[in-house]
């Protein structure tokens, strides 16, 4: 039987890094065949599923992630955190509290992991993560209607027992949480349902709530982007320790400048960014920003698509074959 082996290992990504807005700049940890989540969320940037998983299994060799991750900390420059997220739901991976473990015997860099919250329903989920120092686990709905509108789960995944994983981990995890809440216009952004998260903040007890919106292309037309001014009025509404997530100013990466269109398509391949993004993750200046990106929108290699008024770069061709 011919081992798969080979192609698991070439699915590993490490990407950036890239500007986050919370995160400063992050390096990017993808361990997951493209668009492998366990919701299909109306907003994902990386457009929608065409099938939802349920169950963890070993996408790829955990050696493979580790040795990746070494070799990208000694060529990336400015780092403020290596970032399990990327093509999907990084806990459906089981080896992911191994992963996490042996990077943080190399670097002392902090490690972040972006999760939707579905699988801390189960104790190995909650134990593989904590080794990590910031978990940052979403909530955007408090009522099961909202949440399989929004988010489109398998249907394993009930509302309730997630607010319950969500309650379990805070009472095990030492570290950080931050939670996110996604806020999409018309469908989660009212005042009662607005009561409704504030009663599951309570009951989960984060470090932090962090106020989203839909900020980048999402998967449906219908996931619309919250004002400035609405969102303000619902970070005071569910108060302390509430924040809006700001724009990152973060200067530059010192990643080095060769080879920059290869760069802009290794940046842009798991989240489209806009020009601005693109100048500060990989320290260019403009002139040559503009020239590369000239370049590849010739070649048909990236294309622009406009959101909220904002002019977004991301990679050409159909989903399924980006790397």
């Amino acid at each position: 039987m011919k081992s798969t082996a080979p192609r698991a290992a070439s699915r590993v990504r490490i990407y950036g890094p890239v500007p986050s807005r919370r995160l400063g700049f992050s390096l990017g940890v993808d361990i997951l065949p493209y668009k492998t989540c366990s919701f299909n969320c109306i907003y994902c940037q990386l457009g929608p599923g065409r099938r939802l998983y349920g169950q963890r299994k070993a996408f790829v060799p955990v050696e493979e992630v580790v040795s990746q991750v070494r070799r990208a900390l000694r060529r990336a420059g400015r780092v403020d955190s290596i970032t399990f997220s990327g093509s999907g739901e990084p806990t459906l991976h089981t080896g992911l509290g191994r992963m996490i473990r042996e990077i943080k015997k190399v670097t002392d860099i902090p490690v972040t992991v972006l999760t939707n919250s579905s699988l801390l329903t189960k104790p190995a989920v909650r134990r593989a993560l904590r080794a990590a120092d910031l978990v940052v686990p979403s909530l955007d709905a408090a009522r099961p209607a909202i949440f399989r509108r929004i988010n489109r789960p398998h249907p394993s995944f009930t509302l309730r027992r997630i607010i319950d994983g969500l309650a379990a981990f805070r009472k095990e995890y030492k570290g950080k949480i931050w939670l996110e809440i996604m806020l999409v216009k018309g469908l989660n952004d009212s005042a009662q349902h607005v009561r409704a998260l504030k009663r599951a903040v309570a009951r989960i007890r984060p470090d932090k709530v962090q106020l989203n919106t839909v900020v980048r292309p999402p998967a449906e037309p219908e996931a619309q982007p919250l004002s400035t001014r609405e969102m303000a009025a619902i970070c005071r509404q569910l108060g302390p320790p509430c924040e809006v997530v700001a724009s990152f100013r973060g200067g530059k990466s010192g990643l080095r400048r060769r080879r920059v269109p290869l760069r802009i398509l290794e940046v842009v391949r798991r989240r489209p960014l806009t020009a601005e993004d693109i100048k500060r993750s990989l320290g260019l200046n403009r002139k040559s920003l503009e020239a590369a990106l000239n370049g590849l929108l010739r070649w048909g290699r990236i294309r622009k698509k406009t959101h909220a008024g904002r002019d977004f770069y991301e990679p050409a061709g159909d989903l399924e074959e980006r790397p």
